[in-house]
């Protein structure tokens, strides 16, 4: 048997990088941390490089980083294998990348979805214990982070590549858990894409699925009896404008796993809310939990719910996705512009937002339907 945690977004900025660098680790994890420590893999996603100066990539949203030392407060946790293939691990380039493998190394946790190349970041993780083998494989929407040549970086998203690295790993392993860092942001639901897509990973030979990105929880299904959970939401990412809101709530998975069989627990926290660190839900906030959650399974289950669902976030998204692909133009400016009489007015800024948004897969189901109409 083997039991198998695993959980969102890790990222130790603000008030969570004060209590590193005061060493005060207990204060990150609270009555959270026994379940980190019971479990023989103890899974996060770390959602930043950890590195001290550097340069910033140029790139669409933020660009994220912590202290090196961050990675204490990961061993202290019990943390033994993290996932990097997401958006935000190459925001400080190479050396951001370098950087963070070498930390993990040198503290006995192990990574994947990341690599020198596409072949090494496509390779999975695999881990026997009790006699039992676990693989993982780790992929994520594509934005600046990505890799699909000899550069350094994330293992895509691309459903060719990762059905064949799934049906490769699947002949090696008991079980098969892809961990995929993808969705749209702020929605609670996966779009109809997503779900085909996650459901095809299953197909592939998944035994689960798990998700996260979007900074606030979703629901789960079962598919052919096997798990897909749409999103964990953050479980340790403190913002300062973010309070008392689906930011700072979360749950961990906690699965087992027998010769024959598999299980799993939820584990709902609050986490960066009136406190910076993490904490189990009392008894008056899971029953809110269960009650949202099976609210949002319900819908993951009804096709035509799930749609009408991702049509009303649609129309909400459409001012802000008609403003990337602004600016005003007539049919005089632009046969100026074809002679080469003025120069172009979208920026290098404008042009990484509308590459960003015909690249990555969450972006590019808004887009799309916004064109649409």
């Amino acid at each position: 048997m083997i039991n198998v945690l695993i959980t969102g977004d890790f990222c130790p900025r603000n008030r969570i990088e004060d209590l590193v660098l005061q060493k005060e680790f207990s204060n990150i994890y609270n009555d959270f941390l026994p379940l980190i420590k019971e479990a023989d893999i103890s899974i996060t996603n770390l959602e930043c490089p950890l590195i001290d100066k550097g340069t910033k990539i140029k790139k669409t949203g933020p660009n994220l980083k912590a202290p090196q030392n961050a990675i204490d407060a990961l061993t202290y946790g019990g943390f033994n294998i993290v996932t990097l293939a997401n958006n935000h691990i190459m925001d400080y380039g190479d050396e951001g990348l370098v950087a963070t493998l070498k930390s993990c190394k040198s503290n006995g946790i192990e990574f994947v979805g990341v690599g020198s190349n596409l072949n090494e970041a496509r390779k999975p993780l695999y881990k026997t214990i009790n006699g039992i083998t676990l693989a993982i494989v780790n992929f994520c929407e594509n934005e600046f982070s990505t890799t699909s040549s000899n550069a350094m970086g994330a293992n895509p998203l691309n459903p060719i590549l990762n059905y064949y690295d799934i049906k490769e790993t699947k002949l090696k392993a008991q079980y098969v858990f892809v961990i995929i860092h993808g969705g749209h942001e702020y929605y609670s639901l996966p779009s109809p894409r997503m779900q085909e897509a996650y459901r095809f990973f299953i197909d592939a030979g998944a035994d689960a699925v798990i998700g996260h990105h979007i900074h606030c929880f979703s629901g789960y299904e079962l598919y052919q009896n096997k798990p897909i959970f749409y999103s964990l939401g953050n479980f340790i990412f403190d913002a300062k404008k973010k309070r008392e809101s689906e930011w700072n709530k979360g749950y961990a998975v906690k699965f087992t796993l027998n010769e024959t069989s598999i299980s799993f627990s939820l584990h709902p926290y609050i986490q960066g809310d009136g406190a910076p660190g993490v904490k189990l839900m009392n008894k008056f906030e899971e029953e809110k939990f269960k009650n949202e959650i099976t609210q949002l399974n319900d819908e993951i289950n009804d096709s035509k719910i799930l749609e009408a669902k991702f049509k009303e976030f649609i129309t909400s998204s459409k001012k802000k996705y008609f403003s990337y692909i602004q600016p005003y133009t007539n049919k005089y400016l632009l046969a100026l512009y074809k002679r080469g009489l003025i120069p172009s007015i979208i920026s290098r800024q404008n042009k990484r937002i509308l590459q960003n948004i015909c690249r990555c897969e969450a972006h590019r189901d808004v887009l799309i339907e916004i064109l649409k109409e």
